[in-house]
């Protein structure tokens, strides 16, 4: 970086401080990641804002690697956080470092300093981008309550009482019989289960170690308000407006429905969590879902088109090919969001948005949105010949 904005970090920058990190652990802020060195001590010249700590243990013996956790920090001016590693779990310590301990280190900070990486600055205007709607009291909304994000869900283990002992099943009497691990039923009559039912049926019920889950906004169950109509319901799902307004209603402002999705895809990228991904895809396939809410809520909307245009810019690329080769869900939908911006007539602004944004998916990933004005082949009315015979 130039010397301008090295002097102004160093004055400004945030100092965070990790004792103890065994030497060749994983660890990395934002978008960047190292191995520590025997003498790394944390990270100094941290820009002021919102970042993303995060860690792996790796074994020295078979050189495997931990799943990832980390931690959303908002920085201030002049911060000086310290944490330390806990040997014995291989994770970032609980305890609270003591007042007195956090002053040595400061009054230290000459002999400290030669320890400390500079925050790779290079990084920091497409974290910013990535991150622009992330406050610090949304950040600790949708962090678990322990604040460690991790990778892998911490889950309880099953007692005895709680593991499957076959599928209950209802014989046509109305009285409970039993189908064995094995398939085989005892009732001659059972009620007959689908495959994905006898699956579900055997697995444990699973709970995550309390404190540990994410905390995402709450999709809701119904799509349509209650007491709707036929030709409401059918209505509410061509154009979920009502559920985004459902979702928006759960945060304290609009645009933090754009913040979670910023959250969820960063617990992804950085965080390699696949529960916050499909939290991501389905947030992106309901914003890709509404008519009636691009007009109202254009603020929002504008957003999110440029939180999403820089997301795929960063997509790992197993993910892009699966969406240009199987022409995915996300394919799908960002061709009906363009579909309804063009139908809708959105304003001048915000359409031509849309249309560099398509424009540059077409040039740089080579997406096809030709033919937006007629439907997919897995889209189109599926026409069903009734004999009249069946109906009799």
């Amino acid at each position: 970086m130039d010397q301008a904005t090295a002097k102004k970090l160093l004055i400004e920058g945030g100092t965070f401080v990790f004792l103890g990190v065994p030497e060749e652990t994983q660890f990395g802020i934002d978008m960047q990641c190292w191995n520590t060195e025997e003498d790394f001590r944390g990270i100094k010249m941290i820009p002021p804002g919102l970042h993303y700590i995060h860690y792996a243990a790796v074994s020295k013996s078979t050189a495997d690697i931990s799943p990832r956790s980390g931690f959303m920090h908002f920085f201030e001016q002049k911060e000086f956080l310290v944490k330390i590693w806990n040997k014995d779990k291989e994770d970032i310590s609980k305890d609270e470092v003591s007042d007195e301990s956090i002053q040595t280190l400061k009054d230290n900070l000459l002999n400290l300093d030669r320890h400390l990486a500079p925050y790779p600055y290079e990084i920091w205007q497409k974290w910013r981008l990535l991150s622009s709607q992330i406050t610090i009291g949304l950040a600790k909304k949708l962090s678990p309550e322990s604040g460690i994000i991790r990778a892998n869900m911490e889950l309880l283990p099953t007692s005895d009482g709680d593991r499957p002992r076959g599928v209950k099943t209802l014989d046509e009497t109305g009285e409970e019989g039993t189908t064995s691990n094995a398939g085989q039923s005892v009732s001659k009559r059972a009620k007959r289960l689908s495959a994905q039912e006898r699956e579900d049926a055997m697995l444990p019920d699973l709970k995550c170690v309390p404190g540990t889950a994410m905390r995402f906004t709450k999709f809701p169950k119904e799509k349509y308000p209650p007491g709707s109509s036929p030709e409401e319901i059918t209505k509410h799902y061509l154009d979920q407006s009502y559920t985004l307004e459902l979702m928006i209603s759960q945060h304290d402002e609009p645009l933090h429905i754009v913040g979670e999705l910023q959250f969820a895809y960063l617990c992804f990228l950085i965080g390699h969590s696949l529960e916050a991904f499909e939290h991501w895809k389905d947030l992106v396939i309901l914003m890709c879902s509404c008519d009636s809410a691009i007009h109202k809520y254009r603020s929002v909307y504008v957003q999110f088109i440029h939180t999403i245009e820089t997301q795929i810019e960063e997509m790992p690329e197993e993910f892009l090919a699966d969406i240009v080769m199987n022409k995915n869900v996300v394919y799908k939908k960002l061709r009906e969001l363009f579909r309804i911006a063009h139908a809708s007539k959105v304003d001048g602004r915000l359409l031509a948005l849309i249309d560099r944004f398509k424009t540059n998916l077409t040039e740089k990933l080579q997406w096809d949105f030709t033919g937006l004005d007629k439907d997919e082949d897995d889209e189109r009315p599926v026409i069903v010949n009734i004999d009249e015979a069946e109906l009799e």
